[in-house]
C-alpha cells in the first residue's frame, strides 16, 4: 500500500469511504423502517379500520390518472341549467356552450344545452303514471285528454272554469306531487311507489337521487392511488354524489369514491376496500356528517366511521400535484361494514329511494327493485319480507300493523335511529324524500335495521325546507313532511313512540349537549384547519366563523333566488336544545313544515314544488288571450295541441321517450314574473 505525507488518504479512498458510509447509512435507514422505526416524521399505514378512521386524522392522498382517463372519467348527462335552462358545460374547456374553466382547472367536455336535467326528469313521470290507465308503457291521445280534464278539476277547485296564476300554481304542485292510481310511478324517473313524478329514482338499473334521475352515471377509470406515501397501482376511480356532484361540477373539487379490488382481486387498505372522499361542498366546517355520524354511531345506531384526507391529482400537462382540498374520508356501507356491525353477510343490503316508502305494489319483485336498489343478491325469501312489510304497511289494519310491525322492524333500534334524525334535523332524509339511508335485513331475526347515511344536511343546515327557526323548531311528534303512511302508522305505535320520546330525552341530557358539541367542533376546528387553509382564504375565512359559530353567507343561490344564510352546528345546537326539552314537556309547541320538498318560508300552503317553477311555462303556453289566466277551454285546448306536438311519429300513442323530449322543449320554464317565496320578508329562503 502506497504511503502519503502525513497519513492522509487519497482523494479517492475519501470519496470510496464516503460511497461506503452512505451504503451503510442507506441500509442502517431500511432496516430501521422494516424495524418500525421513524427517522424522521412519517406516519405508517393503517392496519385496520379503526386505525384509519379516526375523526381527527388528517391523510394524505395523492391520486395519479393519464389525461385519457381523465377526460373518460367525466361523465354524460345532465348538462342542462335547471329544469332545462342551458348553461354552460361544468369547468368546460371548449365544447359547444362552454366556458372558462374555475381555478385555472376545468373539466373536459362541452355538450349541448338541455341534455338530460329538465322538467320532464321531475314531471314526466306523473304524466305517464296518471295517464296510462292501461299500463301499456304509452299514453293515447285519449288517455291525455282525460288526464288533462282530471288535472283541471283539481286545479279548479271554486269550480269557476277559469283559473288565476296563483290558483295554476297549487294546483300543479297538487297534480304533479299526487300519486298515481295503484301507487305506480310510470317508467323512468319516479319510480314504484313514487309521488307520481318529484321523485329521485333512475330509471331501471340505474343510480337513484337527483343526478341519478338526470341520467349522469358514474365511470370508473384506471387510476394509481399514493396513500401516506404507498403507491397502489391500478385502482379504480370514479365521481359520486348526487347534489354535492351537481352543486360541484363546475369545479375541480368533487366527491370520490376509490374501488382497490375492482382491478386488483382481494386488495386491501386498513381491512378496507372502498375509500368515499367526500368533498362537502355544502358545509363551509367539514363537519356536518362527520360529527352527525358520530352522534349515531355514539347512540348505538349503525353509521359509518369517518376521518379526513388532504388530496392532490396529477395529469400530465393538466395538473402536478394540485391540491384538491380536504376532503371527509367515510367507511363505505358494504358486506365488509355488515359483516363487523351485525357479524355476518348472509344478511340483506338494500338502499331504498321513496317518498312513499313501503309502499305495496303487488307481488312481483321487479316493481320494488329499483326502489329498493338491492346492495346484496337477494334471496327469494329476503324479497317476499320486503313485500311483506309493504303489504302490511300499506293494506293492514291498525290492529294488523300494531301487532306486526315489531316482528318486521327492530322498534328498539329505529326509534333510537329516528330520535337522532328527528334531533339533529337531517331533513334530507326519510323525513322527506325517503333517501339517504341503508336498511339491513337480518338473517337471524328477520327483521330491518336502518344505518346512517350521507349527513351532509344535519343540523338543521335543508336550507330549502323553511325558515332556519321553523328548522330549528321541527315537531318531534310529526316530523316528517308531506304524506308519509309508514311513519304516519310507526307514531301511533306505542312500543315505538314512547322509547323514541325516551331516546330524546335521553340524547339532549347526554351525546347531543349543546356545549359536548361544541368542544368537538372546536377540536376539529384545530385539527382541520391548516388543510382548510391551503385551499384557499374564502374558505378558511369561512371555516372560521362556521367554527366560532357565526353565520355563513351562502356560495350559490337556488336557480333565480338567493339562499339564507347558513346558521352553523353551535348556534343551532343550543336553539334545538331548548326546542326539544320543551316539547318533551309540553311546553313547546312544534313547527310542521307541511307538504314536503315545501316552500322554504314554511307555512305548509304547498306554494313551493314543481308548479313554483312550471307555471310561468304553462301560463305561456296555455293562456291564449293574455288575460292572466287559463280557462277551462284553453286548458284543454293547449293539453290536445301539446299531444299533436310531441307525437313526432304521429302514431296515435306518447311513448315515455317523446313524452319527456316533449315536456323539456315546451315547458322549460322561465323565471319571469315568478313568486316571492321569502320566509322573512326580505325575499330571501
Amino acid at each position: 500500500m502506497q504511503n502519503y505525507p502525513n497519513k492522509r488518504t487519497s482523494p479517492s479512498l475519501r470519496q470510496g469511504l464516503l460511497v461506503s458510509a452512505l451504503l451503510v447509512g442507506s441500509l442502517l435507514f431500511s432496516n430501521l423502517l422494516l424495524a418500525g422505526g421513524k427517522p424522521k416524521a412519517q406516519t405508517s399505514l393503517p392496519q385496520k379500520p379503526s386505525e384509519l378512521f379516526q375523526t381527527a386524522k388528517v391523510w394524505t392522498v395523492h391520486l395519479k390518472l393519464t389525461p385519457e382517463a381523465w377526460t373518460e372519467m367525466e361523465p354524460k348527462g345532465g348538462q342542462g341549467g335547471f329544469f332545462g335552462g342551458p348553461q354552460p358545460p361544468p369547468g368546460g374547456d371548449g365544447g359547444p356552450g362552454g366556458g372558462p374553466p374555475p381555478n385555472g382547472g376545468g373539466r373536459p367536455g362541452g355538450g349541448p344545452p338541455g341534455g338530460g336535467f329538465g322538467p320532464s326528469m321531475f314531471i314526466a313521470p306523473a304524466f305517464m303514471g296518471q295517464a296510462d290507465k292501461n299500463k301499456d308503457g304509452k299514453i293515447s291521445e285519449a288517455e291525455f285528454r282525460q288526464m288533462a280534464e282530471g288535472w283541471y278539476a283539481k286545479i279548479d277547485k271554486d269550480k269557476k272554469s277559469v283559473v288565476d296564476e296563483k290558483q295554476l300554481r297549487k294546483g300543479l304542485n297538487t297534480v304533479l306531487m299526487s300519486p298515481p292510481p295503484g301507487g305506480g310511478g310510470g317508467p323512468g324517473g319516479g319510480g314504484p311507489g313514487g309521488p307520481g313524478g318529484f321523485s329521485l329514482q333512475g330509471r331501471p338499473g340505474m343510480r337513484n337521487g337527483v343526478a341519478g334521475a338526470m341520467g349522469i352515471e358514474f365511470k370508473h377509470v384506471h387510476a394509481e392511488l399514493e396513500f401516506e406515501g404507498e403507491t397502489f397501482h391500478d385502482v379504480a376511480l370514479r365521481y359520486k354524489g348526487n347534489g354535492t356532484f351537481l352543486e360541484s361540477r363546475s369545479g375541480i373539487k368533487r366527491s370520490l369514491k376509490i374501488d382497490l379490488k375492482k382491478y386488483v382481486k382481494g386488495r386491501q387498505l386498513a381491512g378496507v376496500t372502498t375509500l368515499n372522499l367526500h368533498n362537502n361542498v355544502t358545509d363551509a366546517s367539514s363537519m356536518n356528517e362527520p360529527l352527525a355520524h358520530g352522534v349515531y354511531r355514539d347512540a348505538g345506531i349503525p353509521a359509518p366511521r369517518t376521518a379526513y384526507a388532504k388530496v392532490y391529482v396529477t395529469v400530465p400537462g393538466k395538473y402536478d400535484h394540485k391540491y384538491f382540498g380536504l376532503y371527509s374520508l367515510v367507511e363505505n356501507v358494504d358486506k365488509n361494514f355488515v359483516q363487523e356491525r351485525f357479524g355476518t353477510k348472509k344478511g340483506a343490503l338494500l338502499k331504498p329511494s321513496s317518498p312513499n316508502l313501503f309502499a305495496y305494489l303487488g307481488e312481483d319483485w321487479k316493481a320494488y327493485n329499483q326502489t329498493y336498489e338491492p346492495k346484496t343478491d337477494l334471496t327469494e325469501q329476503q324479497q317476499k319480507r320486503v313485500i311483506d312489510l309493504c303489504r302490511l304497511v300499506t293494506k293492514g289494519t291498525e290492529a294488523d300493523f300494531v301487532k306486526q310491525i315489531g316482528s318486521f322492524i327492530d322498534l328498539n333500534e329505529f326509534s333510537k335511529y329516528m330520535a337522532v334524525m328527528v334531533w339533529i334535523l337531517d331533513l334530507d332524509s326519510v323525513l322527506d324524500m325517503g333517501q339517504n339511508f341503508y336498511m339491513h335485513l337480518d338473517p337471524k331475526t328477520d327483521k330491518f335495521q336502518f344505518i346512517a347515511w350521507d349527513q351532509d344536511h344535519s343540523f338543521g343546515t335543508f336550507g330549502m325546507m323553511g325558515t332556519q327557526q321553523e328548522r330549528e323548531n321541527l315537531n318531534i311528534h310529526k316530523p316528517w313532511m308531506g304524506d308519509k303512511r309508514f311513519l304516519e302508522r310507526m307514531f301511533k305505535v306505542e312500543a315505538f313512540k314512547k322509547p323514541y320520546l325516551a331516546d330524546l330525552a335521553k340524547l339532549s341530557n347526554g351525546i347531543l349537549k349543546p356545549e359536548r358539541i361544541a368542544q368537538q367542533v372546536d377540536e376539529l376546528g384545530k385539527a382541520l384547519r391548516f388543510a382548510v387553509k391551503e385551499e384557499s382564504e374564502t374558505k378558511l375565512a369561512n371555516f372560521d366563523k362556521a367554527v366560532a359559530g357565526q353565520n355563513i353567507k351562502p356560495a350559490s343561490s337556488f336557480g333565480p333566488f338567493k339562499m339564507p344564510d347558513t346558521v352553523p352546528i353551535k348556534p343551532f345546537m343550543k336553539a334545538r336544545a331548548v326546542s326539544v326539552a320543551g316539547q318533551i314537556t309540553g311546553k313547546i309547541a312544534g313547527k310542521s313544515l307541511g307538504s314536503g320538498f315545501g316552500r322554504p318560508g314554511g307555512g305548509g300552503d304547498n306554494d313551493f314544488g314543481p308548479g313554483m317553477f312550471l307555471t310561468p311555462a304553462f301560463m305561456k303556453a296555455l293562456d291564449t288571450n293574455k288575460d292572466k289566466k287559463v280557462s277551462r277551454e284553453e286548458f284543454l285546448s293547449g293539453f290536445a295541441n301539446w299531444f299533436k306536438a310531441w307525437n313526432t311519429d304521429k302514431s296515435g300513442f306518447l311513448t315515455d321517450k317523446q313524452l319527456r323530449s316533449g315536456i323539456d322543449k315546451t315547458l322549460a320554464p322561465t323565471f319571469e314574473g315568478m313568486p316571492d317565496f321569502g320566509g322573512g320578508g326580505d325575499g330571501d329562503f
